[in-house]
This record gives structure tokens, sequence and C-alpha cells, in this order.
């Protein structure tokens, strides 16, 4: 069984695993992770691992390449905040 905190994020990001992101995708209706959702999961997680915090949008575009309208068209309502959560990552502090 998985660890969450109280705002649904893994609160044991050892716990992640590739078959628990697709579970959160579902829940954050998302049914199927793409290509392109693996290329921004992976950046976050890899990022997130280098720099001890989950990065902002801003980086996300500038260092991961990953254009700010894709993101919001993989991530609806919300972007950072889903993706995050889905790659096994604490709530970033930019988010409210």
């Amino acid at each position: 069984m998985i660890s969450l905190d109280e705002n649904g994020y893994l609160s044991d990001a050892s716990q992640w695993t590739k078959e628990i992101a697709a579970e959160i995708a579902k829940e954050e209706e998302i049914d199927t992770l793409t290509d392109d959702h693996w290329k921004v999961i992976d950046f976050l997680r890899s990022d997130a691992e280098k720099n001890g915090s989950s990065p902002t949008i801003r980086r996300l575009n500038k260092t991961g390449g990953i254009d700010t309208k894709l993101l919001y068209s993989l991530f609806p309502g919300g972007p950072l905040k889903k993706a995050t959560r889905i790659a096994g990552l604490s709530k970033p502090s930019s988010c409210v």
C-alpha cells in the first residue's frame, strides 16, 4: 500500500513506480500516459533529484525544453500540480 499526504501526493517517493504513475494519472483524468507525458515526468524526477525540489513551469520550459502550451494540453487544469503528483514528487511550493 502506498502512503499519501493530505494533498494526495506520495509521502514516500521511493514507493513510486510507472504503474503507480499510471494509476495517479487516471485519478487526474488522464487515461493514457504518452511519450510526451513521460518526457515531462522523467524531467521532473531527474531535476528534482538533482536540485532537491520540483522545478517550476519556467524551468520545465527553459531547461527541460518542454513547451508551456504542450504542458497545459498534457496536464489540463493545473499542469504542474498534476505532473508532479503523477511523477511521485511533493507538491511544488509554487502551487497553492
